[in-house]
């Protein structure tokens, strides 16, 4: 299936002003209203929420569709996608070809969205995975948290991130077999019950299994993302997070894209911030 993918990260990297959480709040109620979001000014969760509904209302604005000329649909497992009007109902095709399958994900300050355009059972098992590099607490030791997330891997995965690896290594390791389950989770359209543990991916190896068998069709791309984030008490923190996207594409084996050249993952990949999606907010209720 030849589906582009497009990611774009959108980093809540200042904090939202009463005034600036009401404007979005408004926003998503009117455009999204079967989200149901609790107002909640003061709560990171609600704001990371809200953003994330908003940025498939960023992106069509971005495409210059007003909001009345697409739909936003949603199968019995959550998969989620964008269907358009056509403007010549005689001939159905392009509109068929056209629905735009998304996922939303986010972790601390980064909000993100991955996206295809295709016919509609080729744009739904589509995921993204995001996960800081940092422990649970800042006085949680890496091996200890690491030790905390065994039960999510195979006895494969844990021998990557033993404790006798440098604790940064383990850290990367660690949080990029953490990213790829998500994402792949997220587009098979599973859960939050499932066990991680089902699924096994031998990065040296660039395969994945679930439950013991090969994982086949699937392409699997895995970036860093470098934010700087801007705290109520005026400092700033660097933070990096691991991404990854899981997307089926129906070919004979799986494949592992590792995006570490700036110049290419440009070509697919676009940032923003908050000050950004606060500039277009009038817009895009049209």
């Amino acid at each position: 299936m030849d589906c582009p993918i497009l990611v774009w990260m959108l980093s809540y990297n200042r904090p939202m002003t009463q005034e600036e959480y009401d404007k979005c709040y408004r926003v998503i109620q009117t455009c999204v209203p079967h989200v149901q979001i609790p107002y909640a000014p003061q709560s990171h969760e609600s704001i990371r929420q809200i953003v994330a509904q908003m940025l498939p209302l960023l992106m069509m604005r971005h495409r210059r569709i007003p909001r009345a000329k697409w739909k936003d649909n949603s199968n019995q497992n959550g998969k989620r996608w964008i269907e358009q009007e056509t403007d010549n109902p005689m001939n159905p095709t392009h509109r068929l070809k056209a629905m735009i399958g998304y996922h939303l994900a986010y972790e601390d300050r980064l909000v993100g969205m991955v996206m295809t355009q295709g016919r509609q059972r080729e744009v739904v098992n589509l995921g993204l995975g995001l996960k800081q590099l940092c422990t649970s607490s800042a006085e949680t030791s890496i091996p200890v948290w690491a030790e905390s997330q065994y039960h999510k891997l195979t006895p494969l995965e844990i021998s990557f991130i033993l404790p006798q690896e440098k604790p940064e290594v383990v850290l990367r390791r660690l949080c990029l077999i953490l990213a790829l389950k998500q994402a792949y989770i997220k587009a098979i359209g599973q859960p939050i019950g499932f066990d991680w543990s089902r699924l096994e991916f031998n990065l040296p190896g660039e395969t994945a299994r679930g439950d013991g068998y090969p994982l086949q069709g699937w392409e699997f791309r895995m970036w860093t993302s470098n934010i700087a984030v801007l705290h109520d008490n005026g400092e700033v923190e660097e933070q990096t997070y691991q991404c990854a996207t899981a997307f089926f594409r129906g070919t004979a084996e799986s494949k592992f894209i590792w995006q570490k050249d700036k110049k290419d993952l440009e070509g697919w990949v676009q940032y923003l911030n908050v000050d950004q999606l606060i500039t277009v907010l009038p817009k895009l209720t049209d």
